[in-house]
């Protein structure tokens, strides 16, 4: 995957646009940032609920996600790119909208899909 794809899955969400974020493109959710490409070019960082889901994603599947240094104690994971597909990619988005999201924004979400209100990703 590239970034375009992703960030074209990404733009899907409600309100989602793209912007930058340290100094890398990015895409925001009412102005705040759920996942922005490394400045390799090659990864990108999303954000999580927790060090716990963090740990787990790398256990389960460390050809995808991984983090360097930076990023250790952080609700964040990096993940490469060329390994990523789409329902995996369209997963973490949707996971790092919803912390992101207002809460109003979430429910219409669920509304509209005919889903009952799950608020925000456990």
């Amino acid at each position: 995957m590239k970034w375009e794809q992703l960030s074209k899955l990404g733009c899907e969400l409600p309100e989602v646009v793209e912007d930058i974020w340290f100094r890398t493109p990015s895409l925001k959710v009412r102005g705040k940032g759920f996942v922005r490409l490394k400045e390799d070019g090659q990864s990108v960082v999303f954000v999580l609920e927790s060090v716990d889901e963090q740990e787990f994603l790398i256990e389960a599947q460390p050809e995808i996600y991984f983090i360097t240094d930076h990023y250790r104690g952080y609700a964040m994971v990096q993940a490469r790119l060329a390994k990523l597909r789409v329902p995996e990619g369209r997963l973490r988005l949707e996971r790092a909208w919803r912390l992101k999201a207002p809460l109003k924004l979430v429910k219409e979400l669920d509304t509209s899909r005919g889903a009952p209100p799950a608020g925000r990703a456990k």
